[in-house]
């Protein structure tokens, strides 16, 4: 009897498994659905951030761009003005000192229209459309290099234009060909800035299957590692700029063509012995 009875007794551990598994799943279960729960307020919470950034980017732009135009509006005419003095003042009724005092002051005014002039450009390439078409680069940099050897401003400096040949020369680049012209010319007049007579400055090309790299190296002074990220920023005039003619905004002004084109413009330096500005294009399709 006994015997008989315990057969008909549950195995208890067995009993246990089988009431613990569906507390398991559902357990599972809950914690699957907090977690996505979780991971869903989390995106949510990630795109409203991503949202006011953009959103402050864009009023800080709009901002930027209001500056500019009314800088350049309350500039203009006083410059003209000063200018238009200057020019009727002859040397002949100055007396030496006077002479050199008003020559000064001609360099600063020429100074601040430059500034005011890039400003301009800076402001109207923001809200301005492209107007592209196909661009050979190779000619593009020839150009480029004809203006300079042409220049007072080379100084004995030894200049050289690098452009590949073999395989193929390189393929065409869509963009707006004046502002590229200006963008390698801006970066090649800064490369002539911080280099002395002797020293070699080098523009070459190549192609790398989906872009076009546009280099300009100096074996100048170079550029410390702290100021690497601040050279892009505007009106930014590092210590070594000090008595180097300038307004701040020449390599702003390239970045700002540059990413205008779908490209991309960085910078490596060793200071004391150079310094290379490279610039990614992305070839036609």
């Amino acid at each position: 009897m006994g015997l008989a009875a315990n057969r008909w007794i549950p195995n208890p551990v067995l009993y246990l498994r089988g009431n613990l598994a569906p507390l398991a799943a559902l357990g599972g279960l809950i914690l699957s659905i907090c977690a996505l729960a979780s991971l869903y307020f989390w995106s949510r919470n990630q795109e409203s951030h991503l949202r006011e950034v953009q959103s402050v980017r864009e009023r800080a732009s709009a901002d930027r761009r209001r500056f500019l135009h009314r800088l350049d509006h309350e500039l203009k005419n006083p410059l003209t003005a000063i200018q238009a003095g200057l020019t009727n003042l002859s040397d002949e009724d100055l007396g030496e000192y006077l002479c050199n005092e008003v020559a000064a002051v001609r360099v600063q005014v020429l100074r601040i229209s430059r500034l005011v002039a890039d400003l301009r450009k800076l402001a109207v390439l923001e809200n301005s459309v492209l107007e592209t078409t196909m661009v050979n680069p190779g000619e593009l940099l020839t150009e480029v290099i004809d203006v300079f050897e042409n220049s007072a401003s080379i100084q004995e400096r030894n200049l050289a234009l690098i452009l590949p040949n073999a395989p193929r020369p390189l393929p065409d680049v869509v963009g707006d060909p004046d502002l590229l012209l200006l963008a390698i010319h801006n970066l090649l007049d800064n490369a002539i800035k911080f280099t002395a007579p002797g020293d070699t400055i080098e523009v070459r090309a190549s192609e790398n299957g989906h872009e076009i790299v546009i280099e300009v190296a100096d074996t100048g002074q170079g550029i410390p590692d702290e100021e690497l990220g601040l050279v892009w920023e505007e009106l930014y005039r590092s210590k070594q700029a000090r008595g180097v003619p300038g307004s701040g905004l020449g390599l702003p002004l390239v970045s700002a063509i540059i990413e205008k084109h779908g490209g991309s413009v960085d910078l490596r330096s060793i200071p004391s012995q150079g310094t290379v500005f490279s610039v990614h294009l992305p070839v036609r399709s």
